[in-house]
């Protein structure tokens, strides 16, 4: 039976790749993550499956899920314009995936599925850092978190349940690593912003109050404030969050074993095994 051995929760900043090829390896960003790909290799994975929140380049207006999953050998990205990574392949477990996507509509969740896809920087930025060979198959399992109406948090919650129960009665041995892939506070391109910046963290006190929850295991109390009204608050792609939300779902989320806030970009590293 497969089973999932630990989780991560990463950013996702499309500049990083480029930073950290500018300034080294002993820069901020290259030591977070190198410290995280530490700890997943560690872990050992034969599947990594990522909740993550699509920027408009794998889906549009035209066709936006709620929640969608992946269901494909094999996908590209980033599909955006990511400055310092090449353009992977990188090979999927379509039979978990599916398997995955049959039990959450069971469940009542009803994710659309895609099969032929691209991926943009909230898939590719992360497994850049943490798995640079693409050795490991990967699921992307999209969650709509900028365009209003949100998911709640609840019901993301939920779903992460609702996944852990259909990797642990997949029938194959496998040892699965699940992520949260998005910001806690982040505003880009929005009015919160000071004149002549693109991005900015319009409420860093969220950063550290979420980033005690999780070192506290307090998820109960992170996911009763993590509103609409809070995401509206804290920036117009702050609902990233419930990616993170999701991933905790799947595990027995008490203290996490790290949690490493990056306060000028509103997010943080974290790790439960």
């Amino acid at each position: 039976m497969a089973e999932i051995v630990g989780a991560l929760g990463v950013p996702h900043t499309p500049f990083f790749p480029f930073f950290v090829e500018r300034d080294g390896p002993d820069c901020e960003t290259a030591r977070y993550f190198a410290a995280l790909r530490a700890e997943l290799e560690a872990l050992k994975p034969d599947v990594l499956l990522m909740f993550d929140t699509d920027h408009l380049n794998t889906f549009f207006f035209d066709n936006l899920p709620i929640f969608a999953i992946g269901v494909t050998d094999s996908f590209t990205g980033a599909c955006d314009e990511v400055r310092a990574t090449p353009i992977y392949t990188i090979k999927s477990h379509p039979a978990l995936a599916a398997h995955v996507h049959g039990a959450c509509v069971a469940a009542g969740y009803d994710p659309a599925v895609s099969q032929n896809f691209a991926v943009d920087h909230s898939v590719i930025v992360p497994l850049h850092f943490l798995t640079p060979q693409m050795q490991f198959p990967v699921i992307p399992f999209w969650i709509s978190g900028h365009v209003p109406p949100l998911p709640s948090a609840r019901r993301c919650y939920e779903l992460g349940r609702a996944v852990r129960r259909a990797i642990e009665s997949f029938p194959e041995s496998l040892r699965v690593v699940t992520m949260g892939s998005g910001s806690i506070s982040l505003e880009v391109w929005g009015p919160r912003l000071k004149i002549g910046f693109g991005d900015g963290v319009p409420d860093p006190d969220w950063v550290t109050r979420v980033c005690g929850l999780l070192e506290k295991g307090d998820i109960e109390t992170l996911i009763k404030e993590s509103t609409p009204e809070k995401f509206q608050a804290t920036g117009n792609v702050a609902g990233e969050l419930l990616n993170w939300i999701a991933m905790l779902g799947t595990i027995d989320a008490g203290p996490a074993k790290s949690v490493q806030p990056q306060m000028p970009n509103g997010h943080a590293y974290a790790v439960w095994s």
